[in-house]
């Protein structure tokens, strides 16, 4: 357009006003792109603002009305759920007397100097058991099963089974206290192994807990009785580079397909693929925390995953998640005192209680595994040999 065609305003309208022009239409273009970097961190990592802006997409409506503790009890209470999947961690073992693993100062790994590793993780490392076995068994002296009493927490998932709502048990524990409690062996999945059951290395002749209970606490290293082996026999333990057991891979189609709350306890939630299974149920299923520490957030390590499900509570776009932050122990008490399950609850652990100081009470069957006159003067060599475990 030609000077003879502006209007007298366009004729005077200074240089400087177009160039502020089109900053503006640059600021509305940075603007925008910032914006859409706020939405995509937002419904992504959780971080700022609330996923209720129409631009971010509807709101999604909550699995229940109240997402705390209680609101959790009470619809609960009133609704009911009838398929509940448990995973849990060390922290519901710590009241038993048994440390965990990383907790600073009292955890496993923070007092394994005395064994002098290369590094606290090799006890459980399979190359470093197969070159130098003595070390986990010294260590399993201290921690072997029948030494610890299952806590209230264990006995509130065998309450769940036996009022018929427990669909499975995912456990990252080698103590067998779940088994203590009476909780059935196929409602078991012991993600990490445990002392149940010991092959030899070398034959994969199976022993069982008894056996190798004697073998530990006589302090002999404990070998394999089949005639020209002598390989180690190693508790059925998930080591690093070993596989995890098939059922863990096997189960949480079928487990996770109707589940509706899934309650997970005493687990920093950091160790995979155990971790992974809180992405099993669908998106209707409550999952509930109990937990000491706020585990299972977002971090910047999946950011760039859209599907990462890491748990909400606390979050403005929670929709099923719940946390009761503190003692595993704690916890459960509150959840059965609000149930109207306290009595219950304290009667089960009083009698199965009662049982278990029973058996120990029972006089030992003297006609262990390693009593025949073979094995015990190779046992005798043994303990020779392995006094320092």
């Amino acid at each position: 357009m030609s000077d003879s065609g502006k209007t007298k305003e366009e004729k005077e309208k200074p240089a400087a006003a177009n160039a502020s022009s089109s900053d503006e239409e640059e600021d509305g273009q940075d603007g925008a792109t910032m914006d859409m970097i706020r939405r995509f961190f937002s419904h992504t990592l959780n971080l700022g603002g609330s996923t209720t802006d129409t631009k971010a997409g509807p709101k999604l409506e909550k699995v229940i009305p109240d997402l705390s503790f209680e609101g959790l009890a009470n619809h609960w209470r009133e609704h009911g759920f009838r398929n509940i999947v448990t995973m849990v961690g060390a922290g519901i073992s710590t009241s038993a007397g048994i440390p965990d693993f990383r907790s600073p100062g009292s955890g496993l790994y923070s007092n394994l100097k005395k064994y002098k590793l290369p590094h606290p993780t090799a006890i459980f490392d399979l190359d470093y058991f197969e070159e130098n076995p003595t070390p986990f068994f010294a260590l399993a002296k201290e921690l072997y099963p029948g030494s610890f009493i299952p806590t209230p927490a264990h006995y509130f998932v065998r309450l769940l089974h036996d009022k018929g709502l427990l669909k499975r048990h995912y456990t990252q524990n080698i103590d067998t206290l779940d088994r203590l409690t009476g909780l059935p062996d196929e409602k078991i999945i012991e993600a990490h192994g445990s002392f149940h059951t010991n092959h030899c290395l070398k034959c994969q002749k199976e022993y069982d807990m008894a056996w190798m209970k004697a073998e530990i606490f006589a302090d002999r290293l404990p070998t394999c009785r089949e005639k020209n082996c002598k390989g180690v026999v190693k508790p059925d333990i998930v080591f690093f580079g070993e596989n995890l057991p098939p059922r863990f891979y096997t189960c949480p189609d079928e487990d996770f397909k109707d589940c509706d709350l899934l309650i997970i306890m005493g687990t920093s939630l950091e160790v995979h693929p155990f971790a992974s299974l809180v992405q099993r149920p669908g998106p209707r299923c409550v999952r509930l925390l109990i937990n000491r520490d706020a585990v299972g957030r977002a971090s910047f390590v999946p950011w760039m995953d859209p599907h990462e499900q890491s748990l909400l509570y606390n979050k403005p776009n929670n929709t099923r998640d719940v946390a009761f932050l503190g003692d595993c122990d704690a916890g459960v008490l509150a959840l059965a005192k609000a149930l109207g399950w306290e009595d219950e609850l304290e009667e089960l652990i009083t009698n199965e209680k009662k049982k278990l100081n029973a058996k120990k009470e029972q006089p030992q069957d003297k006609e262990k595994p390693h009593s025949d006159p073979d094995h015990a003067a190779s046992g005798s060599q043994a303990s020779k040999k392995d006094a320092s475990l």
